[in-house]
């Protein structure tokens, strides 16, 4: 598993790259009146943004554990999160759709100043691709580490904020090549619709993106157990530990970025009398609870009548 500062590490580069595009794209949109690159500057100004909100994410989600949150602060990278999908959606999108929406009223000749949008573009191409590289190269671990393909493991992942910047720098890059096309078009034919049509596609991108992101994020908020093979991860391992015979009913619940709540019932080796069986089942739960990527552990007896459909309710 990646480290909590690989993911600060990410949003900081993201944050960096888009605050540095979000100003030359917004003075090339001025000097050449692109709507394409109006929508651009929006997008970047509200991943730069979004960034600001990523980062208290994981400032704040990362604070240690107390009285008033047992669990710990860990919901809280999904509620920022949640928020910087919503300003996507908002700035970035409904911006980028008004903007060219408003250009096809008016038939305007194309720009002298073009050659600017195009640099800007060319510059923004580069920045964007070293943040989505970053974004790329700590998916790619984090999923060679559990076995699945990086798009697979990005969509499934607890983490939102390395999500949240592998979504926006891929939309970014996709949406520098509409506006280029939208903005080359309309220097080509001195029709305004293709630069509009630019503007309207770029924020239909983002308005997709936003609400994909939006949705993993709820899913999160409202209690994501994992997936089977991770279920499956979590049996095993309890049933590695000497006392425990067979586990029947797990639970499992993401509280915060890979940090996990297990609920479980077990079978214990042996006849254990009363008294014992107490302290046995805080050993093993304090035993589970080293793993770093587990916040609490809660582990009862099994009943009787729960050997029967064990395997169904894992």
């Amino acid at each position: 598993m990646t480290a909590p500062t690989e993911s600060t590490k990410t949003v900081a580069i993201a944050f960096g790259a888009n605050l540095v595009v979000a100003v030359a794209k917004t003075l090339a949109s001025v000097l050449s009146g692109s709507a394409s690159m109006a929508a651009e500057a929006a997008h970047s100004w509200a991943d730069t943004g979004n960034q600001a909100f990523l980062m208290i994410a994981n400032r704040r989600s990362s604070r240690v554990a107390d009285r008033r949150h047992p669990l710990g602060y860990g919901r809280e990278a999904y509620v920022w999160s949640l928020l910087a999908a919503v300003g996507l959606f908002v700035v970035g999108g409904t911006v980028s759709v008004w903007r060219g929406v408003d250009e096809l009223l008016v038939d305007r000749p194309a720009d002298e100043h073009y050659l600017i949008a195009y640099i800007v573009l060319g510059i923004a191409l580069v920045m964007e691709g070293i943040s989505w590289a970053q974004a790329v190269r700590q998916l790619r671990a984090d999923a060679h580490a559990m076995d699945r393909e990086v798009l697979e493991y990005a969509m499934q992942t607890s983490d939102p904020t390395v999500r949240a910047v592998f979504a926006e720098d891929s939309a970014a890059l996709i949406g520098i090549v509409l506006a280029g096309a939208g903005i080359g078009l309309h220097e080509l034919t001195g029709v305004a619709a293709w630069d509009a049509a630019g503007s309207i596609l770029v924020g239909l991108l983002l308005g997709l993106v936003a609400v994909l992101l939006i949705d993993r994020n709820r899913r999160f908020l409202t209690g994501e157990p994992g997936t089977p093979q991770l279920r499956d991860a979590v049996v095993a391992s309890i049933e590695e530990l000497d006392e425990v015979a067979s586990v029947r009913f797990v639970r499992l619940e993401f509280v915060g970025p890979r940090q996990l709540f297990v609920v479980a019932s077990v079978d214990l080796e042996g006849d254990q009398i009363e008294s014992r069986i107490a302290h046995t089942l805080r050993d093993l739960e304090r035993r589970l609870e080293a793993d770093p990527h587990i916040v609490d552990v809660v582990l009862t007896i099994a009943e009787p009548a729960e050997l029967d459909d064990a395997v169904t309710r894992r």
